[in-house]
């Protein structure tokens, strides 16, 4: 089992999220999955990020349609990285 590990700036994507009125329990819910090491569904469309300088060796995966969730699996340390929560257009 993963522990997650979140960054300040995830903090506080995470708080303007739930202003703009996106549910907690659905990013509650990747998170569970992902920290228990297990496959996220195809609907959340996971996918390692790799023309991105900013967000080397890091996935996404689509929370809904247009709210995403940057991350990182760090195996030796057995830590889920929480980096970005948000839009496209938040994040890229």
């Amino acid at each position: 089992m993963l522990k997650p590990e979140f960054s300040g700036q995830f903090k506080r994507d995470y708080k303007l999220a739930i202003k703009r009125g996106c549910d907690p329990k659905k990013l509650e819910e990747v998170i569970t999955l992902l920290c228990n090491e297990q496959p996220l569904p195809e609907a959340y469309r996971d996918h390692a990020l790799t023309n991105s300088r900013n967000y080397k060796d890091m996935r996404e995966c689509h929370i809904e349609p247009d709210w995403l969730l940057v991350y990182k699996v760090v195996r030796q340390t057995l830590i889920l990285k929480l980096i970005r929560t948000g839009s496209h257009s938040d994040l890229f």
